[in-house]
């Protein structure tokens, strides 16, 4: 334990510790007694693999001082616990077998991972194309995209059943014959919800669209029909012009550029995309706050030191290396890959805060320049103290010295270190990425997320309080925070921009500075105004080719997607303020339906009332109330109905509670009604508002039954007033009093 306490940046900061990252016993008792017990906690569960854990673990908790050092969340959380759980952020799992019984092991292992928290890959390209004869039961492949709808279900079942939310990524290669089907998939603003997508651009397919030639869909060897590639590129631009989705991964750039190009080939990549992995691959995160490294901030002196970097950057590799030995894996072949390869992905976060703090504007030559100047310090430390570890404990067990010489990550570091690695060899294949930092960020006091802009230099947060009240907080940037702190009310400088002031190019300029230093890739999102027309979106893909990034992904506010904050205007020289949705005011009366379920299990019928408001010419549903005279379910249909109300009222596009809904089984088994199979009451409950959203014009009607199919649960008048003590509406007069003969209430007018 260090003599000072380790303060918080911000209330919100400590918030986060709390909820998140502070170890608790079962029944909610802190065993963290604040973040220095967490400090200390995760100090010595990584020296505890180390020869000599007393030396190590001193210099480990200095690295996390202050918020130096943050390893990813997953080791945060985990390391020190004594819990069986990963402490590897992201995997891709192996490669999916082109047949059932195949599809379906890798289904399992799928949920299996997604269990104990990972984010995983799949590509999707191994499987045959919709249409295509599947021999001996002479049928017809149904194609990847129904087999990506039944991992899609499993990922929000293994949610609703308590589990932290699922996170995926697909891939399909350019040239796989259902790719056109791939692009379109997010269209339905339904479907594959608990997927990221993305296609797999290869260099033949970036020249034939370069030269406007003809592009073959493959499988299997045949080719199964030809299209204009110039026509695929545009599908896929006006795919994520329209909804975001999928991103581009170029994959052949990906595997000439990867140090373990002799030993495996990349076809798919975490959820966020910041790890091309192989069949099995793990690689866990973690990320040097440079916001927290400039010295003299806000003076014409203000840098980084390239001393205390590639020392901070020394002790961080150490510490993610024995993350390898320390770990679990929810698969036996996942710990075999990660054990052999050892690869880590050390990243930064702050940048953006950094940039500003040394009087640099994000997305200028100048800062792409300082960025890429203090990540090549960062890799030459990293593979430098690899060496080093390899001296000492052994080179990764696939280390092959002449094809890791001949890397071209290798050749770019400088001659002392590749000296260092052909004396030694390397601890780890692989050793840098920049990922999405998220909570992590806001823990240190919320510094400038991975190598994005700043976000908003402030922005407002709804606190729920002890006393079910709420309040609200300005939560500020914290380099706009240090600024206040040294300069009070005084005028930001003009190197405080956030991400509406940039332009597309900008953000790719800061991408490509940062790709020749990072061995795996980088996770970043280029925002673009809705306004923006589609030759100068798509432009913005062709620029990220051609400057050598690995991948490019864009977010235009679109229908499907929305808008995840809005600003509010604000005066001149103040800071800019970003707020969630706010919920939508209740009219005085609203109009709906009432709907009755007979679930063949239970006594009493179930009566589901939604109420619509009209927003912007649109009917849209607002409320839900379920009653019945069954008692057995009255706690979890009020708590339901309260939760999928709040969600209503905030707007946006909220069919997702049907989907959510209709993904839930009930273990006990669920009931035919009506000639189909629900697997659970919560579904049937989904299924009514998707059929109410339909006969509103909420939702296009070719998503389910359409109005007045006679599998549709009908309308009927409300039985009566409802019981205010069990939402009973069997509700009766007697004696001059209002008697509820499902609870015994009464009331007396």
């Amino acid at each position: 334990m260090t003599d000072a306490p380790t303060a918080f940046a911000a209330p919100i900061s400590e918030r986060i510790w709390d909820m998140k990252y502070r170890l608790k016993d079962a029944d909610g008792t802190p065993r963290d007694a604040d973040i220095d017990a967490t400090w200390d906690r995760i100090a010595a569960a990584l020296a505890a693999p180390e020869a000599e854990p007393d030396r190590w673990a001193p210099a480990f908790r200095a690295a996390v001082q202050d918020f130096r050092f943050l390893p990813a969340g997953r080791i945060v959380a985990g390391a020190g616990t004594g819990r069986s759980v990963t402490l590897f952020n992201c995997f891709v799992m192996g490669t999916v077998e082109d047949s059932m019984g195949g599809i379906f092991e890798a289904l399992r292992e799928a949920a299996l991972t997604l269990q104990q928290g990972g984010g995983i890959g799949y590509d999707f390209s191994t499987i045959r194309p919709r249409g295509a004869l599947v021999r001996g039961v002479s049928a017809d492949a149904s194609g990847p995209l129904s087999f990506m709808d039944v991992w899609d279900s499993m990922c929000r079942t293994i949610m609703s059943a308590g589990s932290r939310r699922g996170a995926m990524m697909a891939t399909l290669r350019c040239d796989h014959p259902d790719i056109e089907e791939f692009v379109a998939a997010k269209a339905d603003p339904a479907r594959l919800r608990m997927f990221n997508l993305s296609v797999l651009v290869t260099d033949p397919f970036m020249r034939a669209v370069e030269d406007d030639t003809e592009w073959p869909l493959v499988f299997g060897g045949r080719t199964f029909r030809t299209l204009r590639a110039r026509d695929l590129w545009d599908a896929i631009m006006r795919a994520t012009y329209d909804y975001a989705e999928p991103g581009v991964i170029f994959i052949d750039r990906i595997n000439a550029a990867n140090n373990l190009a002799y030993a495996e080939t990349i076809a798919a990549t975490n959820p966020c995309g910041e790890q091309p992995l192989p069949p099995y691959g793990a690689c866990l995160l973690g990320s040097l706050n440079l916001a927290r490294l400039v010295t003299d901030a806000f003076t014409e002196g203000a840098g980084i030191e390239a001393e205390a970097l590639a020392e901070l950057t020394a002790t961080a590799i150490r510490m993610m290396d024995n993350v390898v030995d320390a770990s679990r894996f929810p698969l036996p072949r996942q710990a075999e890959e990660a054990r052999a390869k050892r690869r880590i992905g050390l990243g930064v976060t702050g940048l953006a805060d950094a940039l500003a703090m040394c009087g640099l504007r994000y997305g200028s030559e100048a800062a792409a320049a300082a960025s890429a100047r203090w990540l090549e310090i960062i890799a030459n430390a990293a593979y430098a103290t690899s060496a080093r570890l390899a001296a000492e404990k052994g080179a990764f067990p696939l280390y092959d010295r002449t094809a890791i010489l001949a890397a071209p990550m290798v050749g770019r570091l400088a001659p002392d270190t590749r000296d260092l690695i052909a004396a030694h060899g390397l601890r780890n294949a692989l050793l840098t990425s920049i990922a999405p930092t998220g909570t992590i960020s806001l823990l240190a006091g919320n510094v400038s997320s991975g190598i994005e802009p700043i976000f908003a230099t402030s922005y407002t947060r709804k606190v729920l309080q002890p006393d079910g009240s709420r309040s609200e907080e300005v939560v500020e940037d914290y380099a706009v925070a240090e600024w206040r702190r040294l300069h009070g009310d005084a005028p930001l400088p003009d190197t405080f921009v956030t991400v509406a002031d940039l332009d597309p190019g900008e953000h790719v300029r800061m991408q490509a500075a940062a790709q020749p230093w990072i061995d795996s890739s980088i996770s970043k999102t280029i925002n673009v105004p809705a306004d923006i027309d589609f030759v100068t979106f798509k432009d913005v893909y062709l620029r990220a080719w051609n400057e050598g990034c690995k991948g490019c992904t864009t977010y235009r506010p679109n229908d499907v997607t929305g808008s995840v904050l809005s600003s509010e205007p604000v005066a001149a020289e103040t800071p800019k303020v970003v707020q969630l949705f706010a919920p939508l005011d209740r009219p005085d009366t609203l109009t709906g339906e009432t709907y009755k379920i007979k679930w063949p299990a239970s006594e009493h019928a179930l009566y589901i009332t939604i109420n619509d408001i009209e927003l912007d010419g649109q009917r849209r549903p607002f409320e839900i109330f379920v009653n019945s005279k069954n008692m057995e379910h009255f706690a979890w249909t009020v708590a339901l109905t309260r939760m999928i109300s709040a969600i209503f009222r905030r707007g946006g596009d909220v069919s997702f509670v049907v989907e959510e809904l209709k993904a839930v089984f009930d273990p006990r088994g669920g009931a035919w009604v009506q000639g189909r199979y629900v697997p659970s009451i919560l579904a049937a409950i989904g299924g009514v508002i998707e059929r109410h959203m339909i006969a509103t014009g909420f939702l296009p009607g070719e998503r389910g039954i359409a109005p007045g199919d006679p599998a549709a649960p009908q309308p009927v008048a409300a039985p009566g007033p409802t019981c205010p003590n069990c939402g009973s509406f069997d509700v009766h007069m007697a004696e001059g009093c209002a008697t509820c003969a499902g609870c015994g209430f009464s009331k007396c007018g």
